[in-house]
């Protein structure tokens, strides 16, 4: 005689703490949820197959058991991982930080895990890196991309792309517009009296720098401003520093710059050298990044949405996995000028 046992009536393995490890599979779970394994893969893998009472008591029997899903096992039979990698140029940068945050929060609250790397700011790296992470996550995000076109749409043939700050005809991309932002920037600055302004640029590879470029020539065009580009060794604080000396050679007494490191790097070089900013000199920076107004006087800059920038890039990614079409055109963001202490009238 067959002994049935009814949904939850098993005799229930000691549950493991919270640090130890499980090695669990879904036979312990039927087991202990009195079910086949059948019933607990479908309740695991695609809620509502099962009824209500069955799912709770599997999903209670998985929680005792401190049963964690390998999304490499789920990817066998359906071919999705429910991991989505981002890679950014350069993990210390606090740019990233809010897109990060943006991209994690959206993914988790469907279910999707996010995978990170960086690229050190290398065109090799980056495709090193995007390789690697395609064959095991079910799409890809690049934040301000350093590789070329052709490397990012082969990437796109292989499986779903979204690109943050770069435009890349035939890939869905979400892209900042420097344009109100800059305006406004150069506004202020010519209504305080200054005449030159010099733009301190971002790597060559990068194609926002020249966006950002763009915008700062043709605001100063209409503000009747000159305006001359300048280039940094590195986006960074220490890249900031290096380029002091040029940025005093140019006679700018207004200077953009391509980031707030650097923005940052700049006003410390100057203000060590005896420079008053904004006195002397005034200096805008650029993605109102954490810590920007710790900074004495504190970092006017331009104000990039990037934790909406990563939202937007895993929406849009997500929808395309569920095979929605993605935009036909760059999705665009607005930025804004955030008026502080190192921007104001010239005095001398």
């Amino acid at each position: 005689m067959t002994d049935v046992t009814s949904p939850g009536a098993a005799t229930a393995p000691t549950k493991r703490g919270r640090g130890e490890k499980s090695s669990a599979t879904i036979y312990d779970i039927a087991k202990l949820a009195g079910v086949n394994p059948s019933t607990v893969s479908r309740a695991l893998s695609k809620p509502g197959r099962v009824s209500a009472k069955t799912q709770k008591i599997i999903e209670d029997a998985a929680e005792q058991l401190n049963y964690q899903v390998n999304p490499f096992a789920r990817a066998l039979p359906t071919g999705r991982t429910q991991t989505i990698g981002l890679i950014v140029a350069d993990i210390t940068n606090p740019t990233f930080f809010d897109i990060i945050r943006g991209a994690e929060t959206t993914g988790s609250a469907r279910d999707y895990t996010l995978v990170l790397a960086e690229s050190a700011e290398s065109p090799e790296t980056e495709v090193t890196a995007a390789r690697r992470l395609l064959s095991t996550v079910d799409g890809l995000i690049l934040a301000s991309p350093r590789m070329d076109d052709d490397h990012i749409r082969a990437l796109s043939a292989d499986k779903p792309v979204v690109v943050i700050n770069r435009e890349i005809e035939g890939v869905p991309c979400v892209v900042p517009d420097v344009n109100k932002g800059i305006s406004e920037a150069v506004r202020s600055l010519a209504a305080n009296g200054h005449q030159k302004l010099a733009y301190v640029a971002g790597p060559a590879q990068s194609w926002m720098t020249g966006r950002r470029w763009e915008g700062v020539k043709a605001a100063a065009e209409w503000s009747k401003l000159s305006a001359a580009r300048l280039e940094s060794s590195k986006p960074t604080v220490d890249g900031g520093r290096q380029v002091a000396r040029e940025v005093l050679e140019s006679g700018a007494t207004a200077v953009i710059t391509y980031n707030d490191l650097l923005a940052i790097g700049l006003m410390q070089e100057l203000q060590a050298g005896g420079m008053r900013v904004p006195d002397q000199i005034s200096i805008v920076g650029f993605d109102d990044i954490f810590g920007a107004d710790f900074t004495t006087p504190a970092l006017t800059t331009v104000r990039s949405p990037l934790g909406e920038c990563g939202t937007r890039a895993v929406t849009i990614l997500l929808d395309v996995l569920q095979g929605h079409d993605a935009p036909e055109e760059a999705v665009s963001v607005e930025t804004e000028l955030v008026v502080r202490g190192s921007s104001g009238r010239l005095l001398t």
